[in-house]
């Protein structure tokens, strides 16, 4: 086919307007000017063509050429993408700045995926096998933790007529299924969602290590959460920590829009830090999507698609894929200024009256299925997604839209952020939609009594948060001795169990079986102090401050030493099923 060709007529900042363009489609990817800046069509009306621009269009004239290249914006996908960083169009930076230095320069074309490298491929199947779309083929090490499977293409299947074992670069022959030839690099289109076989229930939770999250308000695997709150509450601490220590065997994190320093903490980061679960450094198992503030627009609102086409090649594996896209406020403000520059009728604070629909279609990508293929895998995307809203106003279009499709709302507090109290969730605005789902699994992995002991604590934050009305108005004094103590329990509940220490080399994870521990030390104190307020003892009697301190630095054990918590509850059982009343 011959690529279509036309003439610049408008640039307005990334927007440019090109006449010609008979036959072009909407989406396709173009070539603009002398420079050849990457394009793609957003907009036809008759021949004329608005174009989205992912680069800097500065010097561009009216009159230069503009060509279509026939094919939507897509990603490279193969052997050689796990622990890279790419720019919001999937170009990776290494490469960029092996050839242009520091700073990206306009009209630079690099490949993807390195064409030159050999990798062991591993057939698993065999010549006369019967093999269908989504089928193994065989696979790849790509790192010491990422087997990398290379699947039957989509719209191929038939009987395997040639495969083996060997060293292969990314385009050769490695297969071929028929007469279709196999290689291990694909391409699929970023803005099209990758099929699979059916949709699954979610009732598996992603953990963590992060206790007000695990415990509280839990998230599952395959399930959509997000994190709003106001400039300097912890979002994109939450959603470093998630990737660093979550059970997911993928992460890819967006950074889109944000600042640039942020991306660097998690190139020099992750690095070096070790994975709990492999022994092997975190970027084994990690892809980072990089579009910072001083990067061009239309390339932000890209990168969110590019960034969940990549979680989906993952998923098709059989992996959990946990996706970090931080933050959505910005590629929606990305969204309303190309809609300006288009003219569009604005919708609510001048976002455009898609936004809703664009902040679904995102979201609704995540999920667990069943791959495609005659050996179905499961296989999860769960999606976190950090909000900005203004000021921290959550009626704000972005977090409504948002807040409309999630089922986990994880609210971060300025008021807990400036005590220091990390993660700064409220837990009394937060909620998560999984917890009765999940319930079962808890029971089975974790402790029976362990979802009881979760309402109980909720219940006490709750209580606490009432009662602290009453103490601010009338004295501590004025309230009974089992008020008092739901205070002094919230109050070890809040700094000793929710609170944590992400820098400190113990508490930053805590296991599920850790946290039931603490959890139930904390519970039990309280269970038996008020057994004994019940039975007449003095409130104050019932403070132990040598086995508070032990509680509240049971955090702070190692797991290897997890079981002393058993030894700390027994004898809270046995210190406060002693006391009896002197008179």
């Amino acid at each position: 086919m011959t690529n279509i060709q036309g003439k610049i007529i408008k640039v307005s900042g990334p927007l440019i307007v090109a006449s010609g363009m008979n036959n072009a489609k909407m989406f396709d990817v173009v070539t603009v000017g002398e420079k050849k800046l990457i394009g793609e069509i957003i907009e036809l009306r008759g021949e004329r063509a608005s174009i989205q621009v992912y680069e800097e269009t500065s010097g561009l004239m009216v009159g230069e050429t503009v060509e279509s290249s026939g094919t939507p914006l897509s990603i490279e996908l193969a052997p050689g993408i796990m622990s890279g960083i790419f720019d919001g169009i999937g170009r990776p930076l290494s490469i960029i700045r092996a050839a242009a230095g520091d700073r990206i320069t306009t009209g630079l074309s690099v490949e993807g995926i390195d064409r030159n490298r050999k990798w062991d491929f591993v057939a698993t199947c065999a010549a006369g096998d019967k093999v269908e779309t989504g089928d193994i083929l065989g696979y790849v090490q790509e790192t010491e933790v990422i087997k990398h499977q290379i699947l039957v293409p989509h719209g191929v299947s038939g009987t395997v007529t040639k495969i083996a074992s060997g060293k292969y670069t990314i385009i050769e022959t490695v297969a071929e299924v028929g007469k279709t030839p196999v290689q291990m690099l694909s391409k699929w289109p970023v803005r099209k969602g990758r099929p699979y076989s059916n949709k699954l229930s979610t009732s598996v939770p992603l953990i963590t290590g992060q206790r007000v999250i695990d415990t509280l308000f839990p998230i599952a695997k395959g399930g959509v959460a997000a994190v709003p709150g106001p400039f300097g509450s912890g979002k994109t601490v939450v959603q470093h920590q998630i990737a660093k220590w979550s059970d997911a065997q993928v992460v890819v994190y967006i950074g889109c829009g944000e600042r640039g320093n942020e991306m660097t903490d998690v190139l020099t980061e992750f690095p070096e830090l070790i994975d709990n679960r492999t022994g092997y450094p975190l970027m084994r198992r990690t892809i980072l999507i990089a579009n910072t503030s001083d990067m061009p627009v239309a390339a932000r609102e890209a990168s969110i698609y590019t960034g969940i086409t990549i979680a989906e090649y993952f998923r098709d594996m059989g992996y959990d894929v946990a996706i970090m896209a931080d933050s959505t406020s910005r590629w929606a403000e990305a969204l309303r200024e190309m809609s300006g520059r288009l003219e569009e009728l604005p919708g609510e604070e001048g976002y455009p009256a898609y936004l809703s629909s664009r902040v679904a279609e995102f979201y609704e990508r995540a999920g667990r299925v069943e791959t495609l293929g005659s050996d179905t895998r499961p296989g999860s995307i769960t999606a976190i997604g950090a909000v900005s809203p203004p000021g921290g106003d959550l009626s704000e279009p972005v977090s409504q839209a948002t807040l409309r499709i999630v089922k986990v709302f994880w609210g971060l507090s300025a008021a807990l952020a400036y005590r220091r109290h990390y993660p700064a969730i409220d837990w009394l605005t937060s909620y998560s939609l999984y917890t009765d789902k999940m319930s079962d699994w808890y029971i089975e992995n974790i402790s029976p009594e362990f979802p009881t002991l979760r309402k109980e604590a909720m219940k006490l934050l709750q209580i606490s948060a009432n009662l602290e009305e009453i103490v601010r108005l009338v004295g501590e004094d004025s309230l009974s001795a089992p008020d008092r103590l739901i205070l002094e329990t919230a109050k070890s509940l809040r700094e000793d169990y929710l609170m944590q220490n992400s820098y400190h080399e113990v508490d930053t994870f805590s296991s599920p079986n850790k946290q039931y521990k603490i959890l139930k030390s904390i519970m039990t104190y309280y269970t038996a102090a008020l057994a004994a307020i019940q039975r007449g003892i003095e409130f104050d009697e019932t403070q132990l401050p040598e086995l508070q301190q032990e509680i509240a630095r049971a955090k702070y054990l190692p797991e290897s030493e997890v079981d002393k918590i058993d030894d700390i509850i027994i004898r809270t059982k046995q210190t406060l099923g002693g006391l009896t009343n002197g008179d």
